[in-house]
């Protein structure tokens, strides 16, 4: 008898971003596939001066095991500063830290579905998030956006189709890839929808504080009054990916359950991580730093976009508000794949509309473009390539 691995991961492909990152380790490639924050909005010397500190203050308390809910004196600094910016959390919710914001969504495909059960999500929608819905045996049921996000009558059919469905997936603000923005009041329809039919949401908002133009938006859980939002809210976009601290605003009805899935996935997220972040949020000025680093955002976004108009008038966006990302169409005689190939060749690399579709191998005409994370002139430079090789068709 051979030994294999399960069905569930049998049939599962690597996240085409992170195989298209494989080429983008060629110093000369120009990166528009990555979803990095940019490299100078990263507050290394405070990163460096806190850490210092700890380690010298008392560097054991930094390098023991953590207890799974995560740092007391960090979920509290959370706690307190999405009641304050965001209206986020009530007395019957409770704080956990988590080890990244795709962890918040494996946890949660974990403890509240059965092999076989249906997860409701936008298409196209995060590749990491699908995955790990895979990763536990679930199908998916997709549901295409607008301009203004999810498309609600989609959605009302979706949960009439699909009776077996434990939860509504979505990413609220400057959706990954599509970059769209869900409306207060799609997103009021979206809770009276769920509340109607016994369905949890899951609010994955890890771009949510890099809004660059237009109004805040409240989320879906500021709305929550009957405990079915989980909320997950990451640090890598305004700290440092590296660093691996998110966070989940769970209803308490849930809570002790997702601290054992949390046990099962890695026992707690790194103490000393935490505790870097907790000493940054005492020391600096958090709100002022998303701030600053928003004007690095909202001069990337409009060159990025501006480039777009200028050498690439055919590919048709719609320009986000916020967040990394922008869902670029291409125009209907233009092979997707084999124009991302064409790319690589010419040192730059976008990561294909496919990896985020539900079903991979469907027709697709987009591309996901991040404009955090190359240089301004690199932005320049990899539009013009993109140009040119559009004219090859």
């Amino acid at each position: 008898m051979g030994i294999s691995v399960s069905e569930k991961f049998a049939n599962m492909k690597p996240s085409a971003t992170r195989e298209i990152l494989k080429a983008t380790s060629d110093p000369s490639v120009i990166a528009f596939a990555g979803g990095s924050p940019a490299v100078d909005a990263f507050p290394c010397e405070e990163v460096k001066r806190v850490s210092a500190e700890i380690l010298e203050e008392n560097p054991v308390s930094a390098l023991v095991y953590g207890v799974s809910e995560g740092y007391e004196p960090l979920r509290q600094t959370v706690r307190e500063w999405l009641k304050k910016r965001n209206d986020i959390g009530t007395d019957d919710d409770t704080i956990i830290i988590t080890a990244g914001g795709t962890q918040v969504m494996d946890i949660t495909t974990r403890i509240m579905t059965n092999p076989g059960d249906t997860i409701i999500c936008e298409e196209p929608s995060f590749i990491g998030s699908l995955n790990a819905f895979r990763s536990h045996g679930c199908k998916l049921k997709g549901v295409p956006i607008d301009s203004d996000g999810m498309n609600i009558e989609a959605l009302e059919k979706a949960i009439k189709e699909c009776p077996d469905a434990k939860f509504i997936y979505t990413i609220p603000n400057f959706q990954n890839p599509g970059g769209t923005t869900l409306s207060l009041e799609k997103r009021k329809a979206m809770y009276r929808l769920a509340k109607e039919n016994g369905l949890l949401i899951l609010e994955d908002d890890p771009y949510g504080n890099l809004r660059v133009d237009g109004e805040d938006v409240p989320s879906i859980k500021s709305l929550d009054t009957d405990g079915i939002v989980i909320y997950a809210g990451s640090f890598s976009k305004i700290l440092a990916p590296g660093i691996r601290v998110a966070y989940a605003v769970v209803p308490k009805a849930f809570a002790q359950a997702f601290v054992i899935g949390k046990q099962v996935s890695d026992v707690h997220t790194g103490v000393l991580n935490q505790m870097i972040v907790e000493r940054w949020f005492e020391e600096y000025d958090v709100d002022a730093h998303i701030e600053d680093i928003k004007k690095i955002y909202r001069k990337k976004l409009n060159l990025m976009c501006d480039c777009l108009d200028k050498y690439c008038p055919k590919i048709e966006y719609v320009r986000p508000q916020g967040g990394l990302f922008l869902w670029a169409k291409l125009p209907d005689n233009v092979d997707m794949l084999d124009y991302c190939k064409r790319l690589v060749e010419n040192k730059v690399a976008v990561v294909p509309g496919t990896a985020f579709m539900i079903d991979d191998e469907a027709p697709c005409h987009y591309i996901r473009m991040n404009f955090s994370t190359p240089s301004d002139e690199n932005i320049v430079k990899g539009i013009e390539i993109m140009a040119q090789v559009l004219k090859e068709y």
